[in-house]
């Protein structure tokens, strides 16, 4: 649940207090949680609730009391990966059955192009009345549409039947597997290598870059979001990974990060080499502080061990091997010779000639060139969304 932007519709039924113990789990669990309540639903627990659990304003009205602003309904139904109605009254069920959009959850709802999921809250003889059978039924024929079976037990009337809310752990669960069975990368193996690494000339000074490791990051997240069990591999960097399923290596040297590399490299299916691995490194390294001089230091560089081309050259059928191209002059034909040299599957370029592009900031504009010579060219936008670029580029290549 790591990442995924979950929308929760609450309305008005006693079971409103559950939907309270929901959002903690999907809080606990990683997710980014936004609250829509009716208002009707305020009467059974507070908006204030909702929005300490979830650390987001809840909204109950199309726009803000205070200030008039509008409170964008298209942008909440997009924005969300789910939308759960959870309760769903008897009334709300009979409004989205029927296109009914009276309140801001409801045209919510109608906005919204993710998977919906209808936990039904009501008392027995109301959740048996044939017109409430007939809206669920029309409900579940929705494309996307996942009713969330009632449970049996004790009513708030005192009667004893169907009609419960779903306790929030199993609508937990629900989600949980809907996600992780649908994820497109389940099942495969994803090695990202991210940063600069430093190849050291005594123990104080080093020959290095200025990559951040940002572009690496937000991939290896993507990869994982979608499903992939990742390997980060990374140099020197100031970032934490906000999904703690990736598990992380921390290296410095060029060599150590080939170590890394080919320690992993014959277990994975996708690898994207990101890092920005310096070229040479010292010939000699002293091991003390090299005393400062008033004559000329010369150092002696020595080429690094070119990793990119190590694994093209053991690159199997079944592997997609990726690498990025950061130039300065004559850059497509440059990133299409690497593309060929180190037998890659999909090469990314990007220019420093390009504003928004390159290192220590958190954008990118990039070319992605696959080996069959298709390119898709991008304008700039934040390396997150550079990252869902170049992982739909993948999942296409992985499908053919």
């Amino acid at each position: 649940m790591r990442g995924k932007r979950i929308l929760l519709g609450i309305t008005g039924s006693i079971a409103a207090y559950k939907s309270a113990v929901l959002v903690r789990l999907l809080i606990k669990a990683g997710a980014e949680v936004r609250v829509v309540m009716s208002e009707s639903a305020k009467d059974f627990i507070t908006p204030l609730t909702f929005s300490v659990l979830s650390k987001q304003p809840v909204i109950t009205s199309s726009h803000k009391p205070d200030t008039g602003e509008w409170n964008n309904h298209v942008d909440a139904g997009l924005w969300a990966d789910a939308f759960i109605l959870a309760p769903a009254s008897a009334n709300t069920l009979a409004k989205m059955a029927n296109g009914i959009s009276d309140n801001h959850l409801l045209t919510c709802y109608l906005s919204a192009r993710c998977p919906v999921f209808i936990a039904p809250a009501m008392d027995l003889d109301m959740f048996n009345h044939p017109a409430v059978k007939a809206n669920l039924q029309k409900l579940a024929s929705f494309k996307n549409h996942h009713i969330i079976s009632t449970t049996e037990g004790e009513l708030a009337s005192g009667l004893f039947g169907e009609g419960r809310m779903e306790e929030p752990e199993k609508i937990f669960g629900i989600l949980e597997d809907f996600f992780f069975i649908n994820l497109p990368l389940r099942g495969m193996k994803a090695l990202v290598t991210a940063g600069p690494t430093y190849e050291a000339i005594d123990p104080v000074r080093f020959i290095g870059n200025r990559s951040s490791g940002k572009m690496g990051f937000a991939i290896a997240e993507e990869l994982s979001k979608r499903g992939a069990t990742v390997k980060l591999i990374t140099g020197p960097s100031n970032l934490s990974l906000n999904d703690h399923a990736v598990e992380r290596t921390n290296v410095k040297s060029a060599d150590e990060m080939y170590s890394a590399c080919m320690k992993n490299f014959e277990e994975m299916d996708i690898i994207v080499m990101s890092a920005a691995v310096a070229d040479y490194k010292p010939g000699e390294t002293s091991n003390e502080k090299i005393v400062k001089k008033n004559n000329l230091l010369s150092l002696s560089l020595i080429p690094t061990i070119d990793i990119l081309k190590s694994m093209g050259e053991r690159k199997k059928v079944n592997q997609l091997l990726v690498g990025f191209a950061l130039e300065t002059n004559d850059e497509l034909n440059h990133a299409k010779e690497k593309l060929g040299n180190k037998n890659l599957d999909i090469i990314v370029l990007n220019s420093l000639n390009d504003e928004g592009a390159g290192f220590e900031i958190s954008t990118n504009k990039v070319t992605i060139i696959e080996r069959s010579g298709r390119e898709h060219s991008y304008d700039k936008k934040p390396k997150e969304e550079v990252a869902r670029d170049l992982v739909d580029v993948l999942m296409d290549t992985i499908k053919k």
